[in-house]
């Protein structure tokens, strides 16, 4: 996925796989609305959404976000029991 360094995260769960769940579920609060209806049929969030993250997190969408900024925005997503 554009934005996310997807092997050092990997990597990260591998050495911290308690955070796996948490971060998991992060993931699964920014899917798209009917994901499961437009190919390619995987729980990805919708692309403008996405970058418009991508932007107030980063304030670019050219640099990917670190393993550290997901684990914080997962940890701090979980604390605000806010989503669908």
């Amino acid at each position: 996925m554009k934005g996310i360094e997807i092997k050092p995260l990997l990597r990260h769960l591998l050495r911290h796989p308690a955070q796996a769940p948490v971060i998991a579920a992060a993931a699964w609060r920014l899917r798209a609305t009917n994901w499961w209806r437009r190919a390619p049929f995987l729980p990805l969030p919708d692309r403008e959404y996405w970058n418009f993250r991508l932007i107030t997190a980063n304030g670019s969408l050219t640099r990917a976000l670190s393993v550290d900024d997901v684990v914080s925005f997962a940890k701090w997503s979980r604390r605000q029991r806010v989503g669908r």
